[in-house]
């Protein structure tokens, strides 16, 4: 697949501070990458150096194969859509007011930003000013400017922040349904729970640098986090337990008849063939590192601090 971001040793800087530094990262045609770090980890910043809002002090910014400054940018930008953390719009204009100015700045057609209007969610209220809708409701209409012209590649600060459940679990039903089109994305986030699911790769980034990137499967060989193993039952204590200190597993009692085992990747059948001779187990639940595990984990040497998003 050809790129359609890439970031090439980039660095950034404003004045004397390093917002990014020695930057590294592709973005596929097709994928869904999340853009993962705390507040001042540099992924707004990279968001603006990929739209060309900001220009890279050092190293290469590519969008489409070209740099995303200069007098062809405007041509560029028709190909993206962003939706800003922030989404703000004029609050006495209604809806559809707002995507119509949005929609003939890009071209688009009125049968277009009315079919976008009902995508989103928000047709019924098409006609009320802004000012009267609810965050959830701001943030599907921004979804729906970004969404005008039918972008090639999505920029997404953030596009959960403050939404209740109801409206996550319909954006990222929405964001599966980009991806079955064909839609690149760029999604931004520090709100890890749920987000795995809808995404191909992650990068994580801490302190203005790239930490890691890849798939999930790729950042757990990677990381070689522990298994967590939970087992309910009589276990025979002694033995056992030796039987498990040689496959460098830790064991914690949780309360009762459960127990809580800690055991290396490489181990995970040999641990489970012991269990499973074991007959006083009665129940064995694998629970495998999560997208946060290996967020933290990854996270251990960044440096905090910085840029605002």
């Amino acid at each position: 697949m050809s790129a359609v971001v890439e970031l090439r040793q980039v660095v950034k800087r404003f004045g004397d501070f390093i917002a990014l530094q020695d930057m590294d990262l592709q973005l596929a045609e097709g994928e869904i990458l999340g853009l993962l770090g705390h507040n001042g980890a540099g992924k707004t910043t990279t968001m603006k150096l990929i739209l060309g809002v900001i220009e890279a002090s050092a190293g290469e910014v590519l969008l489409f194969g070209e740099s995303p400054v200069g007098t062809h940018a405007q041509v560029l930008r028709r190909r993206v859509g962003y939706l800003p953390e922030s989404v703000s719009f004029y609050g006495q204009l209604s809806g559809r007011e707002v995507l119509d100015y949005f929609g003939r700045l890009k071209g688009v057609s009125r049968a277009e930003r009315t079919a976008l209007l009902e995508r989103v969610g928000i047709a019924p209220a098409a006609d009320r000013r802004v000012r009267t809708y609810s965050k959830g409701m701001r943030q599907r209409l921004g979804l729906a400017q970004a969404l005008l012209g039918q972008p090639r590649l999505l920029l997404l600060d953030e596009p959960t922040a403050g939404l209740d459940p109801t409206a996550t679990r319909e954006f990222y039903a929405m964001l599966d349904e980009l991806r079955r089109q064909g839609t690149t994305v760029l999604l931004s986030s520090h709100v890890l729970p749920g987000i795995e699911r809808h995404i191909d790769r992650a990068a994580i980034l801490g302190g203005g640098r790239l930490l890691a990137a890849g798939s999930l499967d790729e950042l757990n060989h990677e990381a070689q986090l522990p298994l967590t193993i939970q087992v309910r039952g009589h276990c025979s204590r002694d033995g056992w337990r030796q039987r498990l200190d040689a496959q460098g597993v830790q064991v914690r009692e949780l309360h009762g008849t459960h127990l809580e085992l800690k055991s290396p990747v490489a181990n995970k059948m040999a641990v489970l063939r012991l269990l499973l001779d074991e007959p006083e187990v009665q129940n064995i639940d694998i629970i495998t590192p999560t997208l946060d595990n290996l967020y933290a984990f990854y996270n251990q040497p960044a440096t905090h601090g910085g840029e605002s998003a």
